[in-house]
């Protein structure tokens, strides 16, 4: 899940990107208005985390040139204007959630975590593909109820192809989903990381297989075929 953070206090800034990236997503910081404005145009976002006082251009402007746009991002204003008129007016120009600081980080990656299953039209709390069980609370997987311990990237691909099981999902789309523009992210790390997926996932029957061409889906394995390899 890809989210663009605004934010002109560079100390707390620092502090939220690593924090989100320290969660498997993959997230892009601005400090201005303008900047933000023009990348929430250019690239496509899950989630925008938007300060209102802002340099060059502020955070409402922001929100209803984006709006305007019909981009359908989820926004979360996070600020220190905390009066009810604020509220109303953020909400009203089209966002979906107003933090106010000093807020608790607990809540923060809370509100987060819902806003994005929301985004992503996902009304359970639990996505499931056979013994493989994804918990949007926590953001965890188990496999055959234990705890699977996956790095990051691991988890975030594992993540977009369980929201998509079935489906294939594209090279592009996996690059775009895991990566901030800072971030490369080769077709070699791809297949690394869904090698070593394959292996982990092979004992409790599952598999991602590969779209020649295109990328990658989540499958089972045929009966026999986990116990061969």
């Amino acid at each position: 899940m890809r989210i663009l953070l605004v934010e002109d206090d560079r100390s707390l800034a620092e502090g939220l990107m690593t924090l989100l990236r320290q969660s498997g997503y993959a997230v892009d910081l601005v400090h201005d208005g303008t900047s933000a404005e023009a990348l929430a145009a250019a690239e496509n976002f899950d989630l925008v985390i938007l300060d209102l006082n802002l340099p060059q251009m502020d955070g409402l402007s922001v929100l209803r040139a984006m709006r305007s746009r019909r981009n359908t991002a989820a926004v979360m204003i996070l600020t220190a204007r905390g009066a009810p008129e604020d509220r109303v007016r953020g909400l009203d120009l089209g966002a979906d959630d107003y933090l106010i600081k000093p807020f608790d980080v607990g809540e923060f990656e809370a509100r987060v975590r819902s806003l994005l299953r929301r985004q992503a039209g996902l009304k359970s709390a639990t996505v499931s593909f056979g013994a493989l069980v994804l918990d949007l609370t926590t953001r965890s997987f188990t496999l055959d109820g234990a705890l699977l311990d996956l790095p990051a990237r691991e988890r975030g691909l594992l993540e977009l192809l369980i929201r998509k099981a079935g489906k294939v999902v594209a090279r592009e789309v996996i690059v775009q989903s895991l990566t901030s523009l800072e971030d490369e992210l080769s077709a070699n790390a791809i297949e690394q990381y869904v090698s070593r997926l394959r292996k982990r996932l092979a004992p409790a029957g599952l598999t991602l297989r590969t779209a020649r061409g295109i990328g990658y889906y989540l499958d089972h394995l045929p009966p026999g075929a986990a116990d061969a390899g």
